[in-house]
């Protein structure tokens, strides 16, 4: 499947009040192309030039010599009796959906072969890390989803690491869910954006934001 990259450079510069190279017809096409590929993939490649490379390849240093360790050295930073919604989450701990669900089955089942999702087996067998990005709210219901971030012992850079480099993902989601909406609105600048706070989930695979049923909410 071929996806667009979506350079944010256009957008951003006509947000901030810089002339746009191309004018309005530019930023037009920028947002059809966002909302079709939300539209017809559900995914997004996004080119954002406030995150260098530079970024990514120091977060991908860090969180690769974290999963580097031992089991029992990263067992540590476990905690099971919050949820797991903060430090690490072991292999063989997360059970998904399909293999429970009877009605997600079904529907799989129901799906034509060359679109049909593989199915699990059993429970998921990687590791992942839960770090919260942003403050902590002052009052909450859900301690378990508020408690305070695990940071492992031997990695100093691990805190401003991962506040950095979620924030950096966070706001390139602000600026292409107003890219998204614009087509409803009349003039074409940067939109109150609705924030909303984000769990960064960090696995030795690719990072994932937990952000689906918000874009499904600006989609229905």
């Amino acid at each position: 499947m071929d996806l667009p990259v979506v350079d944010l450079t256009p957008y951003l510069g006509a947000a901030a009040g810089g002339p746009a190279a191309s004018g309005v017809e530019e930023l037009r096409a920028l947002c059809a192309t966002v909302s079709a590929s939300l539209r017809d993939t559900g995914a997004l490649l996004v080119m954002d030039p406030r995150c260098s490379a530079a970024d990514n390849d120091r977060f991908l240093d860090v969180v690769e010599r974290y999963f580097a360790r031992s089991a029992d050295a990263k067992r540590l930073q476990e905690r099971p009796h919050l949820h797991y919604q903060v430090g690490v989450t072991p292999e063989g701990v997360e059970v998904p959906r399909s293999l429970v669900d009877k009605n997600m089955q079904e529907k799989i089942r129901s799906m034509p072969k060359d679109f049909r999702p593989a199915t699990p087996k059993g429970p998921d067998p990687k590791w992942r890390y839960m770090w919260r990005v942003g403050p902590r709210p002052t009052n909450t219901r859900f301690k378990e989803l508020n408690s305070e971030p695990v940071i492992p012992e031997g990695l100093p850079e691990w805190e401003e690491m991962m506040d950095s480099w979620g924030s950096k993902m966070i706001s390139a989601i602000e600026v292409y869910i107003s890219i998204m909406i614009a087509p409803f609105y009349e003039q074409y600048s940067m939109f109150d954006v609705l924030y909303v706070s984000f769990m960064l989930y960090t696995t030795p695979m690719p990072v994932w934001l937990c952000f689906h049923r918000l874009l499904l909410r600006w989609l229905q």
